[in-house]
């Protein structure tokens, strides 16, 4: 089976979707393809950021913020709180509330603008073909006169320290912890390593960073990254 399209974009993260619904505006037929899946097994939009990476960490760092105000900082403002609690499965729920919001504003985009989502996984043949796999292995080809790459990236798996979901995940597992880890070590010390450090350190956990960069956030302005460091040691 082939279908054709002026534009096929593999992946749709931030990168992949918003080429698709702009293409669509300017009036070129749009193929997205992904495929990701949801806690729920579904198909997904938004790529890692919306799904298992900037959204869900920043719902999980306002949520821990104001649980580490309460307890830290509302006294210096007169403000006394008593018998303050953690609910854990309550912070994933609403962080799970606020990726589906935000996956199914994208799906009525696509659909406002007559981007057709392709669930599977892509992959670039000769001649800007795109072989569209499914998960129970069917197969299907999309023509298309241009095609763009978005496909994003993936965790690796260190040999010393296999993923296991258990005592070793990666960052999706650190977004669904159902309790507060008493320690926590994450290698390596970038944006997403802080994140997940900063939102489980706030709630309690004892966290040491494991980086092997000499510098602090290397990739970063050192104005920045120097501020930042200050801000994570007085943190904890």
């Amino acid at each position: 089976m082939t279908d054709q399209y002026d534009v096929v974009v593999i992946g749709a993260g931030p990168a992949g979707y918003v080429a698709a619904i702009r293409c669509a505006q300017l009036g070129l037929s749009v193929a997205c393809v992904d495929q990701m899946k949801g806690k729920d097994g579904k198909a997904t939009l938004g790529g890692t950021c919306l799904n298992v990476g900037c959204i869900p960490s920043k719902a999980l760092l306002d949520s821990s913020y104001k649980y580490y105000e309460t307890v830290n900082e509302l006294q210096s403002h007169g403000i006394k709180a008593k018998s303050v609690e953690i609910n854990i499965a309550e912070m994933i729920a609403r962080k799970d509330k606020i990726i589906s919001q935000l996956t199914s504003g994208i799906s009525q985009l696509f659909k406002a603008n007559g981007v057709v989502a392709v669930e599977g996984q892509g992959r670039l043949l000769a001649h800007k073909r795109v072989e569209v796999t499914s998960e129970s292995g069917d197969k299907k080809i999309l023509e298309a006169k241009n095609v763009i790459l978005a496909t994003g990236s993936s965790s690796i798996n260190i040999p010393v320290a296999s993923i296991d979901n258990d005592r070793i995940v990666d960052s999706t597992g650190a977004l669904e912890f159902q309790e507060v880890p008493k320690k926590l070590g994450i290698i390596g010390a970038g944006v997403i390593g802080l994140e997940l450090g900063s939102v489980w350190n706030r709630l309690g956990s004892e966290v040491v960073l494991l980086e092997a960069q000499d510098k602090f956030l290397m990739m970063m302005d050192k104005v920045i990254a120097r501020e930042a460091n200050k801000a994570f040691k007085k943190q904890g």
